[in-house]
């Protein structure tokens, strides 16, 4: 049985320029998802996923080296996750080395703990590798409560009378948070289209749930950062 976490990089993200490198609290972004993979001793092979040669650049001096770049096809705005971890897999297989269990780890997590990645692992493997796992956070609020909004400011229910129900009497609903995803090779490989139905599930606090896309979240993220060492202080 071999492992390996895989973290696509790509260098053009235009919400946030250089977001998987950007400086965060003293560390490149990356920093974070590199060191709990690192500390979390799951990996036989961490394998940074760039076509940039800034991004190689940060990771190399961060330690970690990147054996082989992304192609240029596989790294647009409109590419999705699963053929980038095929193109990954593949490459290494031409290499001779084959690996059983991936995780996908994002490169803006900073709040990855090595704990939660050995965690999710053991409940993947309590279901035998036969599915894949996602992590999730529950919504702040009940999703029956949810509106839409127009140009306008008129707000839309999705559900026409749910304000009214009391969230007792509503079932906890989760998001997928993010920061990685396990899967086994056959899920990779098979080339099936992939679908949203099967997975398990390994559920995080809503605190650490910060999905890093706008300048907002970046901010909030930070905010989350600076006031958890702010409580360690405290409860030293």
């Amino acid at each position: 049985m071999s492992t390996i976490a895989i973290l696509p990089a790509r260098g053009g993200s235009k919400r946030i320029k250089n977001k998987n490198i950007i400086d965060f609290c003293g560390k490149p972004m990356i920093a974070y998802a590199l060191e709990a993979a690192e500390k979390s001793q799951l990996f036989d092979k961490i394998h940074v996923s760039t076509d940039s040669d800034k991004i190689k650049n940060t990771v190399e001096s961060l330690g970690y080296s990147v054996e082989f770049m992304r192609p240029t096809e596989l790294s647009g705005d409109m590419m999705g996750t699963i053929p980038v971890l095929q193109w990954v897999l593949e490459k290494y297989r031409s290499l001779k080395k084959n690996y059983d269990d991936i995780f996908n780890i994002m490169p803006c997590a900073p709040f990855l703990q090595p704990n939660d990645l050995k965690k999710a692992y053991q409940l993947y493997l309590k279901h035998e590798k036969k599915h894949p796992l996602h992590v999730v956070a529950e919504f702040p609020a009940p999703i029956e409560w949810a509106y839409r909004r127009d140009n306008n400011g008129f707000i839309f229910p999705f559900k026409k009378g749910a304000y009214a129900i009391r969230s007792q009497d509503l079932r906890k609903a989760y998001y997928e948070t993010g920061p990685f995803s396990i899967f086994h090779a056959s899920h990779i490989l098979s080339k099936k289209p992939t679908t949203d139905e099967g997975f398990i599930s390994y559920v995080i606090t809503k605190d650490r749930a910060v999905d890093i896309d706008e300048e907002e979240d970046l901010a909030f993220a930070k905010k989350i950062y600076f006031g958890q060492k702010a409580m360690e202080n405290i409860e030293k």
